[in-house]
């Protein structure tokens, strides 16, 4: 009879373990992504800072520019053309020396850009620190999503890399209400726009400083062939009591990719054009990021408060509203991640992001062409009503998913190189020709220009993610090879080509 109680004693002891163990494991896992997602907080406080700052009086006297002047537009995508510039320039580090390491650089440089901007005394100075911290937040941005998703378990991964667009969310909130309390500083002072701007320096510190005590990727950790240590932080990630069988094949998966991988020799950027398994897979990730942008996300994130000014919220008014429409994204975008991402993949997401989105423009559209001075308050509302309900289905949708499809798609020997690609193309490129473009574009097509982003959704992005984007959905990152319709080479030993027929050069595995 003592046998029964024993063995339920025995049993609930190794369930409660278990239980330990594997809630260790996911905090442990959350904890690492969260935390170098501060790279994506400066990525959404960087960009959304500007938004208040270009609000400030004394700011647009202090440079001699208005609102709608081409020099805010240059003020503005100079940021972006920086962050591209440093996206491209990250895939240099970020496979020498590292994801975290590449992180860190990202958020030193921020520092720098960030004094630069507090201490502008003249429009040179000021567009020297957005380039550099434009150029930091690109390698962040490029860097971040690659470290989560390889850090993330399948079955998470939704959420883990989720996370980059949820911290980016609250960079934006962050920087609304610092730019908000400022704006309440005495209008003559420079505190209005100096002290948003010098305050990016805080998190960024925070980040080039914490990340030493943590871990590099687990896949980094096997291509630089520190093997024990990987296994260490693959069963600190994943360890559940049970799933030891399990963690040694994933480290077997991963450590027989690589070292296939290694024997490619492959360096430089041109095999990722070349070799059509690796072009595909690169074009798919920097069209989720081209799509992205063409939501016109960026441009009601930077320019709201005109696009309020246009519908008869002004001033201090303007900056409220701004304020509470940031808070709104990261909301949905935390409920997302949380509850749905990994249950309904990638792909419903993005067709229903670009319906929904499409149609909100749509009615934006109708309802300024309705409503040229803003003298209709109810038409104004309903105005300012669509504009937070593209927030909502881009934090539904394109906002948290495309960072997640990007980083999962690339295989490991262009990862580093391809996320870098589709990052600053994809998103930063043609993030700068809208940023630069969009205050004249609001100024002299009016409401017609929210077609603009209407227009390219219905033509390109819908039926392109419909008829070619894949589900990845609790997919490896070991087998998105076959995912794809490709034979994995640590399976086949075979040749692969690269170049045309006239060109061709044979590896061999």
């Amino acid at each position: 009879m003592l046998l029964i109680p024993l063995r339920i004693f025995r049993s609930s002891l190794s369930l409660g373990l278990s239980f330990r163990i594997t809630k260790m494991g996911k905090l442990f896992t959350f904890s690492l992504a969260t935390f170098a997602a501060l790279g994506s907080f400066l990525f959404g406080y960087d960009s959304g800072v500007m938004t208040d700052v270009i609000a400030s009086q004394h700011f647009l006297n202090f440079f001699h520019t208005t609102k709608y002047s081409p020099i805010l537009g240059a003020i503005v995508s100079t940021f972006a053309g920086g962050a591209c510039i440093g996206a491209l320039s990250g895939s240099l580090t970020i496979d020498r020396l590292g994801r975290r390491k590449s992180i860190q650089i990202g958020a030193a440089v921020c520092i720098i850009g960030a004094i630069l901007q507090a201490a502008a005394m003249h429009l040179a100075m000021l567009l020297i620190g957005r380039i550099i911290t434009g150029w930091a937040v690109g390698i962040m941005s490029m860097a971040v999503p690659v470290y989560q998703a390889e850090l993330a378990h399948p079955k998470s991964r939704g959420l883990i890399v989720g996370l980059a667009q949820q911290m980016i969310g609250v960079g934006f909130i962050v920087s609304t209400w610092i730019g908000y309390g400022a704006a309440h500083a005495p209008g003559y002072t420079s505190f209005t726009w100096r002290f948003p701007l010098a305050f990016q320096g805080v998190p960024a510190l925070f980040l080039a400083v914490g990340l030493t005590w943590f871990p590099e990727s687990p896949r980094q950790l096997i291509e630089k062939d520190q093997n024990e240590e990987a296994v260490r932080i693959l069963h600190k990630l994943h360890a559940d009591g049970t799933n030891d069988e399990w963690i040694a094949r994933e480290f077997q998966e991963i450590h027989q990719t690589i070292q296939a991988e290694k024997e490619l020799h492959v360096p430089g950027w041109r095999p990722m054009f070349t070799v059509p398994e690796w072009r595909t897979r690169l074009m798919h990730g920097t069209s989720v990021q081209v799509f992205t942008q063409l939501t016109g996300i960026n441009v009601i994130n930077y320019y709201q408060t005109s696009m309020y000014a246009a519908l008869g919220f002004e001033d201090k008014t303007g900056l409220l509203v701004t304020g509470i429409y940031n808070v709104v994204g990261p909301v949905t975008n935390c409920f997302f991640i949380f509850f749905i991402a990994d249950r309904v993949g990638r792909r419903k997401p993005l067709l229903f992001g670009t319906v929904s989105i499409t149609i909100c423009l749509i009615i934006e559209a109708v309802i300024n062409s309705q409503n040229p001075k803003g003298e209709n308050k109810d038409l104004s509302r309903a105005g300012v009503a669509m504009i937070f309900l593209v927030s909502i289905c881009f934090s539904l949708s394109f906002g948290p998913t495309s960072w997640t499809y990007m980083s999962e798609v690339m295989p490991m020997q262009i990862r580093g190189k391809g996320n870098a690609f589709a990052t600053g193309v994809g998103n930063w490129l043609v993030n700068v020709i809208f940023s630069q473009a969009s205050p004249q574009g609001l100024a002299k097509l009016g409401w017609k220009y929210y077609f603009v982003f209407a227009v390219f959704n219905i033509v390109i992005t819908f039926p392109t993610v419909f008829f070619m984007f894949k589900e990845t959905k609790g997919v490896s990152l070991e087998e998105m090879d076959a995912l794809f319709g490709e034979t994995s080479v640590r399976q086949t030993g075979k040749e692969i080509i690269l170049g045309d027929e006239k060109e061709r050069s044979e590896i061999h595995v």
